[in-house]
């Protein structure tokens, strides 16, 4: 189950943010895992509320005042209420400094007590978007997951059946490879899915006869991309017996696969000598752009023969 700490979080946006470590020691303490995310109404990042906790609070001057104004049994009881429904840290947002009762707090609960001179806003987009990507649900997939003009594809089929041949050629052709072999995908929004290589796959193709290719040796820093949201899965398939079972050759209705709770259109294409996968691949994609637009070319093809045939019968009873 992905998790993070604070010294994790620390670490990855301390330069970006900014961030000081003013008290607490800098250990494994732990802030979120995904579980506690799904399990919780909380919000993950947020200026100091006593009534809706966040677990990460971010102070600034209103709400610093606001604490340091209470009785020192009022703090007191309003900080052992935010322990209780689950503190991790506490940040210190602009140039405000942490006052000593807050500190003094913190450092008997050993809560991490972090500053930084960015303006409340940032962080908090910041860190909501950082959470967001680590603590994201994800499953792995097979296939090679490419970006194929500018929209994710992710090419499956059963092994041998040219996935990397398919993608090696797209490469070729101007598309970035995301990952080949394990492709990992993060469900990091409602109807999103993005897609990431492991790191030790990052940059390589495998393709048979060849073996391992470094593709951003080969093609350059523009034929790979660090990550792309998943839209289209392209399933590759051999016929068996000269047929493709589900293939349907005016198909009405998109299919789908879903994924963590996603819909992701597929389309089926059939392996076979002397098809030209690559420019059919490119051919599902642009098809897959414009029915996003609203463009259907099946249904439209046959509305107008529909019509032709309407057409004709009335001519035919005219006569």
């Amino acid at each position: 189950m992905p998790s993070v700490s604070v010294a994790q979080l620390y670490e990855t946006n301390r330069d970006k943010l900014e961030l000081s470590w003013v008290c607490g020691e800098p250990g494994e303490h732990a802030v979120l895992d995904a579980a506690q995310v799904g399990r919780s109404s909380q919000g993950l990042v947020g200026h100091l509320n006593f009534v809706h906790p966040n677990w990460i609070q971010i102070l600034t001057d209103i709400e610093t005042a606001y604490f340091v104004g209470l009785d020192p049994a009022a703090r007191e009881t309003a900080f052992r209420e935010l322990l209780r429904q689950g503190l991790c840290c506490l940040i210190m947002a602009g140039s405000e400094a942490a006052p000593a009762p807050l500190l003094e707090l913190a450092r008997q609960a050993s809560i991490p007590v972090l500053s930084s001179r960015q303006p409340s806003a940032r962080m908090m987009w910041a860190l909501r978007n950082y959470l967001a990507q680590v603590l994201a649900e994800s499953v792995t997939r097979h296939g090679v997951m490419l970006d194929t003009l500018g929209v994710g594809v992710l090419i499956t089929g059963d092994s041998g059946v040219g996935k990397s041949e398919l993608a090696l050629e797209l490469i070729s052709r101007g598309s970035g490879l995301v990952a080949d072999d394990v492709v990992e995908l993060y469900h990091t929004a409602p109807r999103v899915l993005e897609a990431r290589c492991p790191a030790p796959l990052r940059d390589f193709l495998e393709v048979r006869g060849l073996g391992m290719l470094n593709i951003r040796t080969i093609f350059g820093e523009t034929a790979v991309r660090k990550k792309m949201n998943l839209k289209l899965i392209i399933r590759l398939e051999k016929p068996v017996g000269g047929q493709v079972p589900g293939l349907e050759r005016l198909p009405l209705e998109a299919s789908y696969e879903e994924i963590l709770g996603v819909k992701v259109n597929t389309v089926l294409l059939p392996v076979a000598a002397g098809r030209n996968l690559a420019v059919l691949s490119e051919a599902a994609v642009r098809n897959f752009v414009l029915q996003l637009r609203g463009i259907d070319s099946t249904r439209e093809f046959v509305a107008r023969q529909q019509e032709y045939l309407r057409q004709a019968e009335l001519d035919s009873g005219s006569d």
